[in-house]
């Protein structure tokens, strides 16, 4: 089946599917977005997504003209139509066409898009086997300058450590914030188990407040796991007994070495193969049917 994307109550198929070259979304990456993921015909905590993005659209002062029931139903009829079951979905909101010049004022026409396609981020094996890491020089942008849980179209932040890992060889990178602490990767949330206690960096790290990193902390409570969001440093990392990152896209992944330093014996944790296993169960238990 044909994938077909959505643009503002319309379906394309995908070579005719575009956007306007004055849209303001392309020219400043003036916009917001959604990463959500389908399981067996269950679109994985879609009601937490859309409320993350009218809180970033929010943030941004864009005035979306669709209720969060209109988005769903667009969210869900996209993949019914595309025949995506299992995949990934990008929901995109921009603020429209408009002058050239940032003022977003005469910005008139936002646009509403949706992908639903399938994505593998990382090898089979690394899930397998565990991944390793390295410390990005690129700093995470300071939650002062732009709030971390604003996802924005502009990611070139992200793209640049994403850079500096691929060019020497490795998937993901770790970014620090201004201070030195643990923010977050590239596109993934950290965690770490030290003793019975599960690490996370806080939000105001510049970490974005994952919608998979909460159901992370909803599993280690469920688990009895305390969970402690604090400010995490590359030491904190380096002596950690296990480590893994969570994501929409990337699922849940364990982390076996960081820069250079092998994680507990160098294989995915007992603790982290407990989370996958809760996590695969709950993406076929928490979500919306198409």
């Amino acid at each position: 089946m044909a994938i077909q994307i959505y643009i503002n109550g319309e379906y394309f198929d995908r070579d005719a599917a575009k956007v306007s070259v004055f849209d303001h979304g392309f020219l400043y990456g003036d916009g917001i977005f959604e990463g959500i993921r389908v399981y067996e015909g269950n679109v994985f905590l879609l009601d937490d997504h859309l409320k993350r993005l009218e809180y970033s659209a929010k943030a941004i002062m864009l005035d979306m003209p669709w209720s969060r029931e209109e988005v769903a139903e667009a969210v869900c009829e996209t993949c019914r139509r595309s025949g995506v079951t299992n995949g990934y979905i990008r929901l995109i909101v921009t603020r429209g066409s408009g002058y050239l010049g940032l003022s977003p004022k005469n910005c008139s026409n936002p646009q509403l898009i949706i992908i639903a396609d399938q994505i593998q981020l990382y090898p089979k094996e690394i899930y397998e086997k565990g991944m390793k890491i390295i410390t990005a020089p690129t700093r995470r942008n300071s939650p002062a300058a732009l709030p971390p849980m604003v996802k924005s179209l502009n990611y070139l932040n992200n793209i640049l450590a994403k850079i500096e890992a691929v060019e020497l060889g490795y998937q993901e990178a770790i970014m620090l914030n201004q201070e030195g602490y643990v923010a977050e990767c590239t596109g993934d949330n950290i965690f770490i188990m030290q003793g019975d206690k599960l690490f996370t960096p806080p939000v105001s790290s510049g970490s974005l407040t994952g919608i998979t990193r909460q159901v992370a902390i909803d599993i280690a409570q469920d688990m009895g796991i305390p969970v402690v969001e604090t400010n995490l440093t590359r030491y904190d990392l380096w002596v950690a007994e296990e480590m893994f990152l969570t994501g929409t896209a990337a699922e849940v992944i364990a982390v076996v070495e960081v820069d250079h330093r092998k994680i507990g014996d160098g294989k995915p944790g007992i603790m982290t193969n407990h989370f996958l296993k809760a996590f695969r169960k709950k993406v076929t238990e928490d979500g919306t049917k198409l």
